[in-house]
Parts: C-alpha cells; sequence; structure tokens
C-alpha cells in the first residue's frame, strides 16, 4: 500500500529539521512552495503541517508563515508506548534482539505491581533495543500471563511489542512512567556495552487497560550518550493560576 502524500511530505520535512536542514528559527517553506515540491494540492501539504504542528516541531498558521520550534517530535501515548515509533519520528532505524523470554513467577514487587498473587505465572522478556545497530537501551518486562502468552510464539525480534498486542485486540490504554537514573549492572554493561556503573536513563513504566487493570510492568534502561526523552507540558487556558 503506498505511503499517503500528507504523511509522505511530513516525513521528509522532520528528516529535515532534524538533519538541521531546516534549523529552528527559520520558516518552513510556503505551502504553494511544497506543492511545488511535492506535485500536491493544499490539502494534503496542510495536512503534513498540522501533524508537525501537533508533535510541536512547527509553530505558526492562521496567516502566519510557519516557522520550525524544535527539531525533537513531542511523542503521543502511541509512539510513547513504542520505541520503533519513536525512532521512526526522529529518524533513526529502529532494531531488536531477543534475549530471554519465560513464563514463571515475577519477583514480589512486580507482582505487587501488577495486582497478582505471589504464586501467578508472568510472562517476562528480556531485549536489547538499538537504534541504528548500536546498542541503545535495554528492556525488562514482565505481562500478565493473558497478555503475556501471546507473545511466546511471536517473532519478537520483528518489530514493536505495542503493535503486535494492539493488532491482536490487547486493550493498551494509559501508562505511567517514571524516570531515574542508575548504575549500569553487569547484565546492562554486557549488553549495551559499557563499563559496569555506567550511568543509564531508567524507565519504570506500568501499562493498564481502560478499565485500570495492570497489563504490563517494564524496566527499560537507555544509554544515556544515545538516547534522551524530551517532555513538553501545555498549559490549558482552564486552568486556574496557582
Amino acid at each position: 500500500m503506498a505511503t499517503p502524500l500528507h504523511r509522505s511530505i511530513a516525513d521528509e520535512l522532520r528528516r529535515r529539521i532534524r538533519r538541521g536542514d531546516l534549523g529552528v528559527g527559520e520558516s518552513v517553506p510556503s505551502e504553494a512552495q511544497l506543492c511545488e515540491e511535492f506535485s500536491a494540492s493544499r490539502g494534503p501539504v496542510r495536512q503534513a503541517l498540522a501533524t508537525l504542528r501537533d508533535e510541536g516541531l512547527i509553530g505558526g498558521g492562521q496567516g502566519k508563515r510557519a516557522t520550525v520550534l524544535d527539531a525533537v517530535p513531542a511523542q503521543p501515548f502511541e509512539s510513547f508506548l513504542s520505541f520503533t515509533r519513536r525512532a521512526e519520528l526522529t529518524g533513526h532505524v529502529p532494531g531488536q534482539r531477543l534475549q530471554e523470554i519465560a513464563l514463571r513467577r515475577p519477583e514480589p514487587e512486580i507482582a505487587a505491581a501488577l495486582e497478582t498473587d505471589p504464586d501467578d505465572l508472568a510472562v517476562q522478556l528480556v531485549r536489547l533495543r538499538l537504534l541504528d545497530g548500536r546498542p541503545a537501551m535495554l528492556e525488562r518486562m514482565t505481562y500478565v500471563e493473558p497478555v503475556g502468552r501471546r507473545l511466546l510464539g511471536a517473532d519478537l525480534d520483528a518489530g514493536s511489542i505495542y503493535a503486535l498486542l494492539t493488532a491482536d485486540g490487547v486493550d493498551l490504554h494509559s501508562a505511567r512512567h517514571t524516570f531515574d537514573a542508575v548504575p549500569a549492572d553487569a547484565l546492562d554493561a554486557r549488553l549495551l556495552e559499557v563499563p559496569e556503573g555506567f550511568p543509564l536513563l531508567r524507565e519504570r513504566r506500568l501499562t493498564t487497560d481502560s478499565q485500570g487493570a495492570p497489563i504490563e510492568w517494564s524496566d527499560d534502561r537507555y544509554r544515556s550518550d544515545i538516547a534522551t526523552v524530551t517532555v513538553r507540558n501545555t498549559r490549558s487556558s482552564r486552568t486556574a493560576m496557582l
């Protein structure tokens, strides 16, 4: 299936911003220029620009020339869960290597987070994530058994687990993310190719369904010299000043 034209335009402009061809503060080509360059009508061009505005990459509109605001796209819930989508949004080639997957009783603190009984089984996996072929992040993921069993026979080196589960009808609705810094342990050091004690950015994530029931607990450790996380807050106009 061919990529929709508005998405192709957005992807190309995103690449130019990331490479620095369009720097922060510079004007984006006008709608007329983009229509001519991509042999497009104004509809797809406006859709592409709207996408980049939603990501926080550009500002302007309503008669004002679009201007580059940032080189790092803001990430909606779907891409924040998915390392693969985040990599694609920032112009990198994602990859993965499954290290292990097993059905076992999780550690007590993980069972507590997932609200399961101590003797309940869960599916746990360790997977190395790559950016442009370089080790970037190590995932330690635990899924409640009914969800995790779907992964036991799947090719987890093929791409996003989030996309796989979503396509299989799993109700991934919301997630709580906690970030801190930790030193690399022996497993981190070996797989991420860093010295033991190397500072890593850790993301602990609890994912729940639309009813609030826990589905997944994950401990993801990023090489701090390769991967970064940007968080953007927006204050609602209805929010009172305190």
